[in-house]
């Protein structure tokens, strides 16, 4: 089968540590060239990785390269324009959440894209998670029943920093919390119980932060916590509350906690992201909640010892999420999440800010495309 070929925009710390070892682990990806704007970073990644090629002009690696597949891992911004102009070459596209700054963006990437025929991906890391793997099975499976309630909450803390950081900078970011790790359960949600209609958010600064850039410039400060209540199409309810000033002392600094009930049982989640990540249940009739054991299909050959051991393994040994996108361009099949749900993930969070803005419920019906 022939090998892809992938140029990877972006020379952070997650494209250091997420994407290039796992494409190092496929058998099927070659990496021929990466674009950073530092020219000695893009350099030292390049290195240390292998990669030929070496650019910090995004339309010049394009023109340059024969390439089958791109990685965008910039910052939020910057996803339109490189989405676009790798799509109009008829490169397949993974790239970070959230898609784009708006709705009408990330439907106008999801649109082109499906009208090319492409293969795209918009990285949902922890709907990849074995925890969360093992609620959907659960409740595809019928343990809940009709759903009914889903409550879910994000607490982290790299927000309690308050020098300036450009993702509570609404002109790079979009959005704050709600946006950057709001997304990641916005998916979860939509991933576990289907369809959201309607939206009312809270978005708060609980921080006093840095009012102006490195370089002296103001600019629009984000919501760096966020509260959201959802409708169902299924008629269920939810509520999600995400946080970046929570201290947590575990060691990834945040903890997820989920609660989902319906007419048959309930089921909870917790992950300490240090050495706890456990789903527990309740049948209507059958006695307590109690632990359910995650079963061996689901972890795969993924270690859980530690949570953070099980992300590692999950990504870079267990052919999830940028594995399966390469995978998915070799076996000419598309893989999910797509850009598709990217673009539905970003209508929530438009309707979300829509709300905060005006105060007031928003049906998904009144974002426009």
């Amino acid at each position: 089968m022939k090998k892809v070929s992938v140029g990877i925009i972006g020379t952070s710390w997650w494209t250091d540590g997420m994407y290039l070892p796992a494409l190092k682990n496929h058998p099927l990806a070659n990496v021929v060239a990466i674009c950073g704007r530092k020219e000695t970073t893009t350099n030292d990644i390049a290195e240390r990785w292998n990669i030929p090629g070496r650019y910090s002009d995004v339309t010049h690696m394009l023109e340059s390269e024969k390439l089958d597949a791109v990685i965008i891992a910039t910052a939020n911004d910057s996803h339109y324009s490189y989405t676009m102009q790798a799509l109009e070459k008829g490169l397949h596209v993974l790239c970070e959440k959230p898609l784009a700054l708006n709705y009408k963006d990330a439907k106008a990437m999801s649109d082109l894209a499906t009208a090319k025929g492409l293969i795209t991906m918009t990285p949902f890391t922890y709907s990849f998670m074995p925890t969360t793997r093992y609620l959907k099975e659960l409740i595809e499976g019928g343990y809940l029943g009709k759903p009914y309630h889903l409550n879910m909450r994000y607490y982290t803390g790299y927000g309690r920093n308050t020098d300036y950081i450009w993702r509570f900078d609404k002109g790079i970011a979009g959005s704050g919390a709600v946006g950057d790790i709001g997304s990641h359960f916005i998916y979860i949600a939509y991933l576990l119980f289907g369809e959201i209609t309607g939206v009312f958010a809270k978005l708060d600064k609980m921080i006093e932060r840095s009012k102006t850039t490195p370089e002296g410039k103001p600019y629009d400060i984000a919501d760096d916590a966020a509260m959201l209540i959802l409708q169902f199409k299924n008629g269920a309810q939810g509520t999600i509350q995400v946080s970046t000033v929570a201290y947590e002392a575990t060691a990834f600094g945040q903890i997820h906690q989920m609660e989902f009930y319906g007419s048959e049982g309930s089921l909870r989640s917790f992950t300490d992201w240090d050495t706890v990540q456990e789903v527990q249940g309740a049948k209507v009739g059958q006695g307590a909640v109690k632990p359910l054991e995650i079963p061996p299909h689901i972890w795969g050959k993924a270690r859980h010892d530690t949570v953070h051991n099980t992300y590692k393994d999950v990504f870079r040994q267990e052919g999830f999420m940028t594995q399966d996108f390469i995978s998915a361009i070799a076996e000419t099949r598309q893989t999910f999440p797509t850009f598709q749900e990217g673009a539905y993930v970003q209508k929530v969070l438009e309707a979300a800010l829509k709300s905060d803005q005006e105060r007031r419920w928003i049906e998904l019906s009144e974002i426009d495309s």
